[in-house]
C-alpha cells in the first residue's frame, strides 16, 4: 500500500516554473437546461447567480449562467439553437454524455507563454491565444485539450473588471442568497480516465504543464471485496489547482469507474471537490435544501475518535450528519460526498474542511467505496 509524493521530477526543477498558474478560472457545465441547472446550484448549493448571457444579451446559439460561491464560479450552458461548430459540440455532449463538465479553467498570468509551452511539449491546441474585449476591458483566452472532451481554457482576466467575460451581462440571484457562504473554493477536480491510461495522463499534466505527481493511491489503497480503483494527484507547485486522476482496476465486480465510464460514454470530470469552513452547517443547508449524500453505517463512527483524535466537531454530530473524518501527519480533514446530482451515476460533488492535511481521506477510502457500492447496487450496476 502506498500513499506517497511523487519521486518524478520535472525537468524544470530548481528553475522558474514555466506553467505558472493563479488557481481554478471557472468549471464550466453543458447541461440540456441551464436555467434550470441554474435554479437547482442557486438553490440546493447555495450559489449566487452573477452574470448571464443568452438570446436576450446577442446570444442566439447559447445561454449561459455564471455562479459563485466565494472564489468558486461554476459556468452552465445549454444551447438554444446549434449553428456553429461550438453549439453543435454542445448539443452533442450532452446527448452522448448528459449533464457535464466540458471546460476545468485556469487563470494564468500570461495565455500566451502558457499555451505555447503547453503546445510546445504535446498539448493538443483547441484555441489559440485570444483577446475579447468590452467597455470593463480585456480578457485573453486560448484552450487546450485534456482527457476525453474535457479541455483547458487558459485565462488571463488581469485587465478585466467585468462580472464574467464580455458577451456576459451582470444580472442579480435567481434566488435569495443563503446568509453564509456553503463554500468557499474549489479544493480539486477528479478525473475519471479509461484502465490503463491513468500514468498516460499523469505525464501529460508532468509534460504539458510543469504539475508534479503530489499523491498516489495504488494495490489495496482503494479497494474492497467486489471492487477497486486506482488514482494519482497532479498538482501545480503551489497546490492551487489539484487534478487527481482515477482508474478502475480489475476486480469480482464493476467499480464506480467503470460505471461512471459506462454511464458517462468514456473518460470526464468524476467529481469537484469544494472547499467549506464549516461543513456541519454547509451539510444541514444543503441538506435541508434537498441534496442527497451519501450515508455512512454507524459502525464506521464507532473507533473513529481511535485513530483521528480530537476534531472540531465531535464524533456524535459526525456521526449523525454521516460526514467522514481523517488525519494524516499535517493535521485532519473533514469530508462528505454526495450522491450524483444528475439522472445518470456520473458527476457528484464533494465537499472538505481542511484542518492541516492536504490529503484526499485516504482512512475514509475504504468506508467511502462501500457506501457508492451500496448505492451502485441499488441502480442494477455493481
Amino acid at each position: 500500500m502506498t500513499d506517497t509524493t511523487a519521486t518524478s521530477t520535472p525537468a524544470h526543477a530548481g528553475q522558474a516554473d514555466p506553467f505558472p498558474v493563479k488557481g481554478m478560472d471557472a468549471v464550466e457545465f453543458a447541461v440540456g437546461n441551464a436555467k434550470q441547472a441554474a435554479h437547482y446550484y442557486s438553490t440546493a448549493f447555495g450559489m449566487t447567480c452573477t452574470a448571464y448571457r443568452g438570446p436576450e444579451t446577442g446570444s442566439r446559439e447559447t445561454a449561459g449562467y455564471v455562479l459563485e460561491s466565494g472564489g468558486a464560479r461554476f459556468v452552465f450552458t445549454s444551447v438554444v439553437k446549434a449553428s456553429t461548430e461550438r453549439g453543435a459540440f454542445l448539443e452533442r455532449h450532452v446527448a452522448e454524455h448528459g449533464d457535464g463538465v466540458v471546460d476545468l479553467a485556469i487563470e494564468v498570468p500570461d495565455v500566451p507563454a502558457a499555451f505555447a509551452y503547453a503546445v510546445g511539449h504535446g498539448a493538443t491546441a483547441l484555441a489559440e491565444p485570444r483577446e475579447l474585449r468590452d467597455e470593463h476591458g480585456t480578457v485573453v483566452l486560448a484552450a487546450i485539450a485534456t482527457y476525453g472532451q474535457t479541455r483547458h481554457t487558459l485565462v488571463d482576466r488581469s485587465r478585466y473588471s467585468g462580472p464574467y467575460l464580455p458577451g456576459y451581462q451582470a444580472r442579480g440571484p435567481i434566488v435569495e442568497p443563503v446568509a453564509e457562504r456553503n463554500f468557499q473554493a474549489i479544493d480539486h477536480c477528479v478525473g475519471n480516465v479509461e484502465l490503463g491510461r491513468m500514468d498516460e495522463w499523469v505525464s501529460f499534466y508532468n509534460r504539458v504543464m510543469g504539475f508534479t505527481n503530489m499523491k498516489e493511491f495504488v494495490g489495496d489503497d482503494i479497494a474492497t471485496e467486489y471492487s477497486a480503483l486506482m488514482s494519482k494527484v497532479v498538482a501545480d507547485g503551489t497546490r492551487k489547482v489539484k487534478f487527481p486522476l482515477n482508474e478502475p482496476a480489475v476486480a469480482k465486480r464493476k467499480s464506480q469507474i467503470d460505471e461512471y465510464l459506462e454511464f458517462y460514454g468514456g473518460p470526464g470530470v468524476q467529481h469537484i471537490a469544494l472547499a467549506t469552513n464549516d461543513i456541519v452547517r454547509t451539510v444541514r443547508q444543503m441538506r435541508a435544501a434537498g441534496v442527497e449524500f451519501l450515508e455512512t453505517p454507524d459502525s464506521y463512527y464507532d473507533t473513529l475518535g481511535e485513530w483521528v483524535g480530537d476534531t472540531r466537531v465531535p464524533v456524535e454530530e459526525l456521526r449523525e450528519l454521516k460526514i467522514l473524518a481523517d488525519r494524516d501527519e499535517d493535521g485532519y480533514l473533514l469530508q462528505i460526498f454526495t450522491k450524483p446530482v444528475q439522472d445518470r451515476p456520473t458527476v457528484f460533488f464533494e465537499m472538505i474542511e481542511r484542518h492541516g492535511s492536504m490529503g484526499f481521506g485516504k482512512g475514509n477510502f475504504k468506508a467511502l467505496f462501500e457506501a457508492i457500492e451500496r448505492e451502485q447496487d441499488k441502480r442494477g450496476n455493481l
